[in-house]
């Protein structure tokens, strides 16, 4: 017995077209592709040198001078007096000299300042390193009798005008 063909011309056609459809919407879908990777310059930019890249700019810290400069540490700004370095070793080791040259204490606000850090901030036992210390920062930065600013001099003054508002 023979079998009978099943197939008519248009489910042929069908078929036809459902073994090539996968071939055509990969073919479409590279097209399309290309033609987005063409438009960025992707594809023209393969073939052209490459610009060699600008050089990274390095910052450079300079490192801070080192030695005595008309009697101040030049690394620290400390004043360079007895007991300097005691105190460039021992306070500088956790904070900048800054808050020691722009904060003026008396011995005993010194000693006050040392105990409070001691209390509070882990500051080490400076054993017979503190008097060496206290009298370095009694000496060199202790309050200052002088107001906020020096007095303006030579001054022109002038009238202001009154306006007619």
């Amino acid at each position: 017995m023979k079998k009978a063909n099943t197939h008519t011309g248009f489910s042929k056609l069908v078929y036809a077209v459902f073994l090539t459809l996968p071939a055509f919407i990969l073919a479409i879908s590279l097209s399309i592709l290309a033609l987005i990777t063409y438009q960025n310059n992707h594809i023209a930019d393969v073939f052209k040198p490459k610009p060699p890249r600008p050089a990274t700019p390095v910052l450079v810290i300079p490192e801070p001078v080192d030695g005595i400069r008309n009697g101040m540490d030049m690394r620290t700004g400390l004043i360079a007096d007895d007991g300097w370095e005691m105190v460039r070793a021992n306070c500088t080791a956790c904070h900048s000299a800054k808050l020691i040259t722009q904060n003026r204490q008396t011995r005993d606000g010194w000693k006050e300042v040392i105990a409070w850090m001691q209390e509070t901030q882990g500051l080490w036992d400076l054993g017979k390193n503190e008097d060496l210390i206290l009298d370095y920062l009694a000496k060199n930065y202790a309050p200052e009798a002088k107001g906020r600013r020096a007095r303006l001099q030579n001054i022109q003054w002038y009238v202001l005008k009154e306006s007619k508002n």
